[in-house]
């Protein structure tokens, strides 16, 4: 398969490969002496993302007070950052995934009423913001919060892992607390039904407390394995995010390959080969909505959620040659980033 039938096939018509330029950075209108402020509410310390947010506001000349607070992976402390928060009087709130902003929004439906509710929201990243009911849509949302979706299409990810190697039998583990992990379990459950591919899906374990935990996750591994998973898919899920390089050591031992959604899982926790929307260009992304709320004064219910347009195939070649050589299509080479210091064939 040639790089464009497999731009056209499986990207749906996406551009595949570097990001590019996130937008023409805008023009501004003079800053008042009082300047902007944004509350910054992290899941789990700084990202690319925030890296990617803060460069584009600098690079745009818009000068902000910032207020950060990490949640430090639990979101009951949003309530008493919010009420800290509120001497700060933000213009904007910045949130960090779906559980992070329903805390700070709630849903559409059953909105939060906190004494900063009424302040405008704009997250990154969020993988299913209308199924998680943060909005009704992705346009005219009808409250004012605005973001980035950064996973790729399920079945955009689904075509670029048979291009890489061929399945008929899927595996994944996901956390069944959390409601963006369950959407995306359903897209891929739709994608092999319409595939002739078996799922074979595995919860994580719960504590006494309904609160996920890493005990028997190599077992769970090692079950899929044994069920003829010739993948493990690693789909976007907040809790796995904070264990992959477990997981994708157990992965390893039984010689399954992985294919990760977030760029952070494949450049860091071991995964083989992932299809992602890079963190420092999602920031970005969302700088550029922050910019239109708080300069050019856009209602955010106004502001399109969207993904971004271009992503990025990664290929982690030490990984391959640790699983005995499953290597990419030598056409996947032209246009998949390689990291890793092993070469093709050593």
């Amino acid at each position: 398969m040639d790089r464009r039938t497999f731009v056209n096939l499986s990207l749906g018509g996406m551009a595949l490969g570097g990001l590019g330029q996130v937008g023409a950075q805008p023009q501004l209108r003079p800053v008042l002496p009082n300047r902007p402020r944004i509350l910054m509410l992290t899941f789990r310390g700084e990202t690319d993302i925030e890296r990617g947010f803060f460069a584009y506001l600098a690079n745009a000349g818009l000068k902000c007070e910032f207020m950060v607070r990490d949640v430090q992976q639990n979101v009951a402390n949003v309530p008493a950052i919010l009420e800290e928060a509120v001497a700060f009087q933000p213009d904007l709130i910045y949130t960090w995934g779906t559980g992070v902003t329903l805390a700070v929004t709630g849903k559409f439906d059953a909105p939060q009423s906190h004494a900063l509710a009424k302040v405008p929201v704009v997250f990154a990243p969020v993988a299913a913001p209308v199924q998680a009911r943060i909005v009704p849509s992705l346009s005219g949302q009808g409250r004012d919060v605005t973001g980035v979706v950064h996973v790729v299409p399920t079945v955009v990810q689904m075509r670029a892992m048979q291009s890489y190697m061929p399945f008929t039998r899927l595996g994944l583990l996901y956390t069944p607390t959390e409601l963006n992990s369950r959407v995306i379990v359903d897209e891929v459950q739709a994608y092999c039904q319409s595939s002739g591919v078996h799922m074979v899906a595995h919860k994580v374990k719960l504590d006494d407390k309904g609160k996920p935990t890493a005990d028997g996750l190599e077992a769970l591994v090692a079950n899929l394995h044994q069920q003829g998973a010739q993948w493990l898919y690693l789909l976007p899920d907040t809790f796995l995010g904070t264990v992959m390089p477990r997981l994708c050591a157990a992965a390893l031992t039984q010689r399954l390959p992985t294919f990760g959604a977030a760029e952070l899982s494949v450049r860091s926790g071991g995964v083989l080969v992932g299809l992602v929307s890079r963190y420092y260009s999602v920031g970005q992304l969302a700088a550029v909505k922050a910019v239109d709320i708080l300069v050019n004064r856009k209602p955010a219910s106004s502001i399109p959620i969207e993904t971004l347009k271009r992503f990025s195939l990664i290929v982690n070649m030490e990984v391959a040659r640790n699983l005995g050589g499953v290597y990419p299509p030598i056409d996947m080479l032209n246009y998949a980033e390689i990291i890793g210091t092993t070469k093709v064939g050593t």
